[in-house]
């Protein structure tokens, strides 16, 4: 009696949208219980790549799928094109087998998430299921559009364990989202344990912080090392973010000498904002501002690092800019590059420092100016990215002041166009942010995180060209049921004909 079929997909059925694409159809390749996973010789991290890739086939096939650098019928080789960049790769499917060919590790990631959204969604069942594992034969060449596809999460607001974060760096890197973002301190709490500044995370990471004072926890020191490893293995960079001047009562109502009185300030649980500021004219803030920006660059080994910059309202446009003056020299100190809002951009920046733009007006001069002098740029339009605004008028999560944001809303912009001043050339590349004042579990998270960051994951990736919502539309339909198979939550947006 022969196998089941099971769900058959084309070459391109995947997202983000592969930059070339050319179907064979009858080149196509199942994988069976013979099959083993050959990695590029010599490479710790090639075969990393190869066990992580039979880590997801192997629930659902129980088949072994062997990793090594003798033979095997999917290979995942470094000998690619160098015009490909570090995350590009071509993919080739015959008969025989399935090759991957990369220049460096991060691309051989990217091809297993194409490779996995090749094969039928039940590979994303937790076991073994009935069926024929078929890849669809021919070839793909494919690269980003830009070099920085983030998401952000906002655990200030309202705390998310390490396993939470796990949990979501995992469901993020199938649409090849590179960078997560974590906002770490606001006014309603403080989530990273600081050395010698202990009450920052006993009193605004403790009980009764976030908003409505349903969010309390942080992260040891040990938690964000073992995060950082975590998204590291999937090629994943985390950003932290130390949000300053303004967003910094949680830090003010632990340390009263941060204030300009030294008086205490009340703890803050609402979700106003604008309210707070560091004393610009004040050593003890720049002698506190080293030691947390030390620490964190000591824990954080990729390049960034997020001073925020928002929302400053109670910061004067002098104090505004003597702080940003003082805090990245000591950003570029501890070798990290400064990302910081938009608004930072009204201060004359080094060409290293990263204006990440997220309001909803149609231009903006300091970041233009910003990107004329060199700076790239991070776009974050909240009236497109920012996956806190509600889908429509009625859902239970979210907020709307940027507007309500569908699917088809979160897809039908482009970043080169976004800002006049700020062209392809200046933008490092796209984020979507998720604020967590309305958000109390993982399940909220996913929700609001999708559909609509797989759309914003295509904007970042996949050249302009091959932006097109019809195909989104059918293609986010068909993912239904690996997120299902996963025990991902998202929204069933009414403009997507699920599966």
């Amino acid at each position: 009696m022969s196998e089941p079929v099971l769900e058959r997909r084309g070459l391109g059925d995947v997202i983000p949208a592969p930059a070339d694409v050319r179907p064979d159809p009858a080149a196509a390749f199942t994988i069976d219980a013979g099959t083993a996973i050959r990695t590029a010789p010599g490479s710790v991290e090639a075969r990393r790549v190869g066990e992580h890739l039979a880590a997801l086939l192997r629930p659902a096939t129980g088949f072994a799928l062997p990793v090594g650098e003798g033979s095997g019928a999917i290979a995942l080789l470094l000998d690619g094109d160098d015009a490909l960049g570090d995350e590009g790769y071509h993919l080739e499917v015959s008969t025989a087998g399935a090759t991957v060919h990369a220049v460096a590790p991060a691309g051989l990631f990217a091809a297993v998430q194409t490779l996995r959204q090749l094969l039928p969604a039940a590979i994303d069942a937790a076991t073994p299921q009935e069926g024929a594992w078929v890849l669809p034969g021919g070839q793909i060449v494919d690269r980003p559009r830009f070099a920085y596809r983030g998401a952000m999460l906002d655990l200030a607001r309202h705390f998310f364990t390490s396993d939470e974060i796990r949990s979501y760096i995992d469901s993020i890197v199938q649409f090849k989202i590179n960078h997560l973002h974590l906002h770490l301190t606001d006014d309603q709490g403080w989530r990273l344990e600081i050395d010698g500044w202990p009450a920052l995370t006993a009193i605004s990471g403790g009980e009764g912080t976030g908003v409505d004072g349903t969010g309390p926890g942080f992260l040891t020191k040990a938690d964000y090392a073992g995060i950082v490893a975590y998204a590291a293995e999937r090629f994943v960079t985390i950003v932290p973010e130390i949000d300053m001047p303004g967003h910094v009562n949680a830090a003010q109502h632990a340390y009263p000498e941060l204030t300009a009185d030294g008086l205490a300030v009340p703890q803050r649980t609402d979700r106003e904002v604008g309210y707070s500021s560091f004393v610009a004219d004040q050593e003890g803030t720049y002698a506190f501002i080293e030691d947390v920006l030390r620490e964190v660059a000591a824990l954080t080994p990729g390049p960034y690092l997020h001073i925020g910059g928002d929302e400053a309202q109670a910061t004067t446009a002098e104090d505004y800019r003597t702080f940003i003056q003082r805090v990245l020299p000591l950003v570029a100190k501890y070798e990290k590059r400064a990302i910081g809002w938009h608004e930072m951009a009204g201060v004359e920046l080094p060409d290293t420092a990263i204006p990440q733009y997220w309001r909803t007006e149609a231009a903006d001069d300091g970041t233009a100016r910003a990107a004329a002098n060199g700076s790239k740029v991070i776009m974050s339009p909240a009236d497109r990215t920012y996956l806190d605004m509600k889908y429509t008028a009625d859902s239970p999560l979210g907020l709307d002041w940027a507007g309500h944001i569908d699917v088809e809303r979160a897809y039908g912009w482009d970043p080169a166009d976004r800002l006049p001043g700020v062209g392809e050339e200046s933008l490092l590349g796209v984020e979507a942010p998720l604020w967590s004042e309305t958000l109390r579990s993982l399940t909220d998270v996913e929700t609001m995180t999708y559909p609509r960051l797989p759309a914003i994951a295509e904007i970042g990736w996949s050249p302009r060209s091959a932006h097109d919502w019809e195909s989104l539309r059918a293609r986010l339909a068909a993912f239904a049921p690996r997120w299902r198979n996963q025990g991902v939550a998202f929204h069933p947006s009414p403009e997507i004909p699920w599966t």
